[in-house]
């Protein structure tokens, strides 16, 4: 698979955990890439909080969840 199709797959993982009310809580970076957790709270207290971690590998998509990183500490500002 070509670069830029691992980088489209791994941008869609991204923006569908984001879309669905993730956030990004950590990176851990490596020689082997980035493993981003990701939480979903919730209100229910019945109900645990979710957590996703995904392994991105290509650059571009490590540049990507930076980048959504800084605009939500952005937001918090």
């Amino acid at each position: 698979m070509s670069s830029y199709k691992e980088f489209l797959k791994e941008k869609g993982k991204i923006d569908e955990l984001i879309e669905t009310g993730y956030k990004i809580t950590s990176v851990h970076e490596n020689l082997s890439g980035a493993f981003v957790e990701f939480e979903r709270t919730t209100k229910d207290s019945s109900v645990a909080n979710q957590k996703v971690k995904l392994h991105i590998l290509t650059a571009d998509a490590r540049k990507y969840f930076s980048n959504i990183i800084i605009a939500d500490q952005i937001k918090l500002v």
